[in-house]
């Protein structure tokens, strides 16, 4: 690669400042470079090469949720933005772009970019001062290095493994099929996702680089002498465009970036119930009949269970699985199957796969209708390797293998009574370097874009459940993709090993997940890969994963003794405890996701999130927030009966959840954790509504000065008019002279009232 160390400026092109880079005064310009604020906390950069770009187009961005065409959206396209009125002046080598909020300083020689907020004398990011940018002329490679400072935090990535803060970490930006990953150290995953937030003394800013090619990101793993603290971005082709999110908090970083690419789906309520899945039911040759003792066994022991997800053994002829196919030994009847867990409160899910094994029933009628990603070299389909053996991935860049790809999930699946449909093995491990994409008619090479297939075979199963039921809002699934997923529906942190280490860096791979926008996920309960769980581990693993937006329990077990609710019978009652304490809190939860999909607001977030002004709650990395008001600590360590929780600062301080015991904020208590107990605290001041089989409850933690306030979103639990048709009941507390009176304002509803530290507490209007 060729450092490009000068610019020259060419002028304003509308509000962006253009450039030319080149390696030296006197040399021939390599490339193009534009510079744009595009709201008043959103900067973009992107570089040209003089032959154009490397890929036109993006998925991604789809700024205050303007949804892209599967085609994609033109990278020049700034349609969805502000572009505010910008103001340029040019003294002493540095070009000065200003619009509302942002500026720009652009140093021409050696060429490199500071951003300022306003009212700040000092960038909160800066571009490394020696070679900031890199590109190759003979391949698509390409490297961006900015300044990095020592009391910076980072954040984000999506899935990646480790610790919460990244710093000294390098990641592959690539996507695998990594079963039983070490949710510590084990890298890449299954998302590719090049987005960054740091957060140090100069506030929190997010870099995110529109780029689906593979690449690295380093923040702070290489060490070099002639260039003092830095991190880079390295692409091994693609385009270098980039937007700088301003700031100044993690969530607002956070929250733009949300906004930024489309935003969080809404889901159905049923979808934070609990669910069940296993390799082993539907493999089994006697599968129909095993989902019938499920059912029943559900039954027997007291668990409540809102779906069950079909693996791909459903799919089967011997050993092998195939989309869209039926293995009707196993179900007879799929039609009655679906109604037969409907009637059982159970809405089914089935796992779709991209790849067409090589003896797939139709993969010639799919070779004739050109719809597999192709060789460009050969002209034939190009093959890749799967898990069942060798076969051939569906294009859902071209309009023919997305109406096929409908068509099946319509027919095959839908048809049958099928509920929603859970997109895996979507990763697109295509590593052909001819692979060729149709793009909607204009082609691409396969290495431009790999995870733009999975947001797609995403989008297509979210817009083709709209259509067969348009008055419900879809639940869809993925494994893989990149930044937009979250706003077609759900992922998760994949097949994780079962292991104690696991619930620990899942917690934090998880918090990485919702700061990198993914706000609807969850964890495989148990564990899915490795040994069956015993009784202590898997009742903590219940614990672990109650309180995330998916809990799915998900597991393929060599011995074949896979996770169920009750393969331990002597934690039986204590996993109950833990599944009862989820669906009590169904209400809070599913306002929360609300949230998210209204407001960018993540579910489950870090304590840095609501309390980044408490120093060390900023650095937790064991316990998580789920929304405004609870703490949960679960625990994370074998054998441990008790549990130690920082309690960040707050007036009034906590309240136990489960016995009402109060405590001072700013302080580390221990508390007893035996199994089933799982550690929640909630907030002085809020209002938390709960529900039982006698209906809804408004819990009030402490008395109104300490806040007094919570909130409700409430609708049918799946109407696809939900911005419309929901209702939003706000709770206050307050003091009256027979003691306290909590408000419920904004909908009609039975609600009970019960305070936490709130004596002689009663809902409005009533006589109680």
């Amino acid at each position: 690669m060729k450092a490009l160390t000068h610019g020259r400026f060419r002028g304003l092109d509308g509000n962006a400042a253009q450039f030319d880079l080149a390696t030296g005064a006197a040399a021939a310009p390599l490339a193009s470079l534009r510079v744009a604020i595009l709201e008043r906390d959103i900067g973009r950069v992107t570089l040209r090469r003089p032959e154009g770009y490397r890929l036109d187009r993006g998925w991604a961005i789809a700024p205050n949720r303007a949804e892209p065409p599967y085609e994609g959206r033109l990278r020049d396209d700034i349609s969805g933005f502000a572009n505010p009125a910008a103001t340029l002046s040019e003294a002493g080598g540095i070009v000065t772009l200003a619009a509302a909020g942002l500026t720009a300083q652009v140093r021409l020689d050696p060429f490199g970019i500071a951003w300022f907020r306003d009212g700040e004398d000092q960038p909160f990011l800066r571009d490394r001062p020696t070679q900031a940018y890199f590109l190759s002329r003979k391949t698509g490679a390409l490297l961006h290095a900015t300044e990095r400072h020592e009391d910076e935090r980072h954040y984000g990535l999506g899935d990646k493994a480790g610790p919460l803060d990244r710093t000294g970490r390098r990641f592959a930006i690539d996507a695998v099929d990594p079963c039983g990953f070490d949710a510590e150290l084990s890298d890449p995953l299954y998302k590719m996702l090049p987005f960054v937030i740091a957060d140090g003394a100069r506030g929190a800013h997010g870099i995110f680089y529109d780029n689906l090619a593979l690449g690295s990101v380093d923040l702070g793993s290489t060490i070099d002498n002639y260039h003092g603290l830095f991190r880079f971005y390295r692409a091994e082709d693609g385009d270098l465009d980039y937007y700088v999110l301003a700031g100044p908090g993690v969530p607002d970083v956070t929250r733009r970036f949300s906004w930024l690419t489309g935003g969080q789906a809404f889901p159905p309520r049923w979808t934070l119930g609990f669910a069940m899945t296993t390799m082993t039911i539907a493999d089994a040759p006697d599968a129909d009949a095993r989902i019938t003792a499920f059912i029943e066994d559900c039954r027997r022991h007291g668990i409540r269970c809102d779906s069950f997800h079909f693996g791909s053994g459903y799919t089967s002829i011997g050993n092998r699985r195939y989309v869209f196919n039926w293995n009707r030994d196993k179900f007879p009847d799929p039609a009655a199957t679906m109604a037969r867990l409907k009637a059982a409160g159970m809405h089914p899910v089935t796992n779709i796969k991209p790849c067409l094994l090589d003896d797939h029933p139709r993969l010639e009628e799919a070779k004739a209708r050109g719809i597999l990603v192709e060789d460009g070299e050969t002209g034939q389909p190009a093959i890749a390797q799967f898990w069942d053996g060798l076969g051939f991935h569906v294009d859902f860049t071209d309009p023919e293998g997305r109406q096929w790809w409908a068509d099946g999930i319509r027919d095959a699946l839908l048809a049958f009574g099928v509920t929603a449909v859970w997109n895996d093995n979507n990763e697109y491990e295509i590593w052909d370097e001819d692979a060729v994409c149709d793009g909607d008619g204009r082609p691409f090479a396969q290495a431009l874009a790999r995870p733009a297939q999975a947001l797609l075979m995403h989008k297509l199963a979210y817009e083709t459940q709209a259509a067969h039921a348009p008055d419900k809002r879809p639940y869809t699934i993925t494994r893989a993709g990149g930044a937009g997923i979250a706003r077609y529906g759900q992922t998760w942190s994949g097949d994780n090993e079962t292991a104690w280490k696991t619930l620990r860096y899942n917690l934090t791979q998880g918090l990485n997940m919702s700061l990198s926008g993914l706000y609807n996920i969850g964890h495989d309960v148990g564990g899915f890969h490795g040994d069956s769980p015993g009784p202590e581990l898997f009742c903590r693993f219940v614990e672990f994963c109650a309180l995330w937006p998916r809990m799915v329990m998900n597991s393929w077990k060599a011995s074949g003794i896979v996770n169920t609710p009750w393969m331990h019978p002597e934690v039986l009652p204590q996993v109950r405890s833990a599944m009862d304490l989820r669906h009590s809190l169904i209400p809070y939860l599913y306002t929360q996701m609300w949230r998210a999909a209204a407001e960018d607001v993540p579910p489950v977030r870090p304590l840095l999130w609501d309390f980044g002004f408490d120093a060390i709650a900023a650095t937790v990395e064991d316990a998580f927030m789920l929304g405004p008001d609870l703490l949960v600590a679960p625990v994370l360590d074998q054998g441990a009966t008790t549990r130690e929780v920082y309690l960040p600062a707050h007036a009034g301080g906590w309240y136990d959840w489960h016995d009402g015991a109060s405590y001072e904020g700013g302080r580390t208590i221990t508390v007893a954790a035996p199994l089933g107990r799982l550690p929640v605290f909630a907030r002085a001041g809020a209002i938390v509504p709960v529900e039982d089989e006698a209906g809804l409850t408004a819990i009030a933690f402490g008395t109104p000065e300490h806040g007094g306030s919570g909130l409700l979103y409430v609708d049918d639990g799946e109407t696809a008019d939900w911005r419309k048709t929901g209702t939003t009941i706000e709770f206050r507390l307050r003091r009256d002279d027979l003691g306290f009176v909590l408000d419920a304002s904004g909908g009609e509803l039975p609600i009970r009232v019960r305070g936490v530290g709130v004596p002689n507490l009663r809902l409005a209007g009533s006589s109680d």
